[in-house]
């Protein structure tokens, strides 16, 4: 699971301008990097530009899905993640960069701003923060927990159920034996009983 890329971005009446942006290429060859970094710009603002106010979308593209949320007031994010990275939590970080931003760079600014303008610093943050999804998300977290509880319980039924056939193994076995004895006892006392007459 890995996030890319997360852009923040006004939608303006023609095109979407671009305020802040924030990239892992990491996982990229370093001569990749720069014409992946201009592909996933292009490819917010042009996501931006069609999805209408007030919604949300996740739009595959490649082995990448680009979640973008537009808000009422034209502010726009988005994120490019991999196919993996879960969509709910992606939406969330959305939710938050967008609710923070807004408060803390002026309305005023969104038309006009662009990256070396817009005094944002938390974004980069945000990005390294969400890569994993776990610890970012408490419901994720939560649901992570409960899924590794639900591993132990399983792996602990099946060996219970392993040791509860060699038990019955073990009690067939000592049927068996029990069987065994009786007839050895028998037996025994037969010929016990036959030297006590001499």
């Amino acid at each position: 699971m890995k996030l890319y890329s997360l852009s923040i971005l006004f939608k303006g009446p023609t095109k979407a301008n671009l305020l802040k942006a924030a990239y892992d290429l990491s996982s990229f060859s370093f001569f990749q990097r720069s014409s992946v970094q201009e592909f996933m710009t292009f490819t917010s603002a042009l996501i931006v530009e069609r999805t209408t106010q007030g919604s949300r979308a996740s739009v595959k593209e490649q082995e990448y899905l680009c979640h973008v949320y537009v808000r009422n007031d034209n502010l726009g994010a988005v994120v490019i993640a991999d196919t993996e990275y879960p969509q709910r939590v992606c939406f969330t970080l959305l939710d938050k960069v967008l609710e923070e931003f807004s408060r803390q760079v002026d309305s005023i600014d969104w038309p006009s701003g662009n990256p070396e303008t817009i005094n944002y610093k938390a974004l980069d943050i945000h990005l390294s923060k969400y890569q994993n999804p776990r610890e970012a998300d408490a419901m994720t977290k939560v649901q992570a927990e409960l899924d590794e509880t639900k591993i132990i319980l399983h792996n602990t039924m099946e060996s219970l159920l392993e040791r509860g056939e060699k038990l019955d193994d073990l009690v067939s076995k000592s049927e068996h034996l029990g069987n065994q004895s009786k007839a050895f006892y028998k037996t025994a006392r037969k010929q016990n009983s036959c030297c006590e007459v001499m």
